[in-house]
């Protein structure tokens, strides 16, 4: 009998310290994977959110730059990590749905070693053309781009990139003809559209924006299912009259497999939380970056449809890695 009392409380005893645990979270600096170098738009996004994270937390928020191979070396260190949850990854659509379709012996399963914790920000790509092009919209480019096949040369930061995937997908949603030109990154391809070697182009927004204020570049439509808060006067392509097409440069945050899924709540929490502030948005829409607060499960959800995605544009493009 006094075994069984010492035993229960033993067990009450050890419940508040549980709870008390729990609640901590975290206890020590958090961090952060970028699959990029220093100084880059995912670089300044996680900054950004880190310092807020930071005084919520009141631990540090540790941003670790490991890029190269595309993100698949910071990545392969997240899915290595342990699962504790003081080790996360910034993904984007290129380490976690474009590159596990284009290259399917990866080292890792963004599916099976990640546990999603939440969507931290949508990307939109912005469709620019050279001013010489006569369309002024999707519609009157897929019109041009048919009455002169393999004349219009569109431009990408490099082959199997988002850029290329996104022309590949317009091909693929309207029909229309157009040649890849790759470049060796996106700024020579802005640099050749606005001397006129190439007329069209996908790119983030905070790129070419000034160049469109100013005349040297049109702007013809936004990659994203809704219009850009950072250029709202752009249409989508969508609302061109080719209902369905979307994709974006997202950034979400990921945990190691088996990371329990109260931290992942309390992380998703705090995301949500501080993507929902004024200031905070403000920042982020002023560099061309959509905040997309939302639950793990619509994160899950829309991975495996952006991937499902990518998997039918490269099948149907015959597009191989370099």
């Amino acid at each position: 009998m006094h075994a069984i009392r010492f035993l229960l409380a033993l067990v009450v005893a050890a419940l508040p310290y549980t709870s008390s645990a729990a609640d901590a979270y975290p206890t020590k600096p958090v961090r952060f994977v970028v699959t990029f170098p220093p100084g880059g738009p995912t670089d300044t996004i996680v900054r950004l959110i880190g310092q807020r994270l930071t005084d919520l937390w009141g631990h540090p928020m540790i941003l670790d730059n490991r890029g190269g191979a595309g993100g698949i070396v910071g990545t392969e260190i997240v899915a290595r990590a342990a699962p504790d949850g003081y080790s996360f990854l910034v993904g984007t659509a290129g380490g976690m749905t474009i590159n596990p379709a284009l290259q399917p012996k990866l080292s890792y399963d963004p599916f099976r070693d990640f546990a999603p914790v939440g969507m931290l920000v949508n990307n939109p790509q912005i469709l620019v053309a050279h001013p010489s092009i006569a369309a002024k919209n999707v519609k009157e480019l897929v019109a041009l781009a048919k009455s002169k096949p393999g004349q219009l040369n569109f431009a990408s930061a490099g082959t199997g990139t988002a850029t290329h995937l996104g022309l590949e997908l317009l091909k693929l949603t309207t029909g229309m003809d157009a040649v890849h030109v790759p470049y060796k990154g996106g700024a020579p391809a802005v640099t050749d559209l606005m001397a006129g070697q190439v007329q069209l182009l996908w790119v983030s927004i905070p790129s070419v924006l000034p160049h469109v204020k100013a005349g040297r570049l049109r702007a013809v439509a936004v990659s994203t299912s809704k219009r850009s808060a950072s250029a709202p006067d752009i249409p989508t392509v969508a609302e061109s009259g080719y209902p369905g097409f979307e994709y974006s440069n997202w950034n979400a945050l990921f945990a190691p497999a088996k990371t329990s899924p109260t931290v992942v709540k309390q992380v998703n929490a705090a995301i949500v939380k501080i993507l929902s502030e004024t200031d905070v948005a403000q920042k982020l829409i002023a560099i061309g970056a959509d905040p997309a607060p939302g639950t793990p499960e619509d994160l899950a959800r829309y991975m495996r449809a952006d991937n499902e995605r990518w998997k039918k544009v490269i099948r149907t493009a015959g597009i191989k890695p370099d």
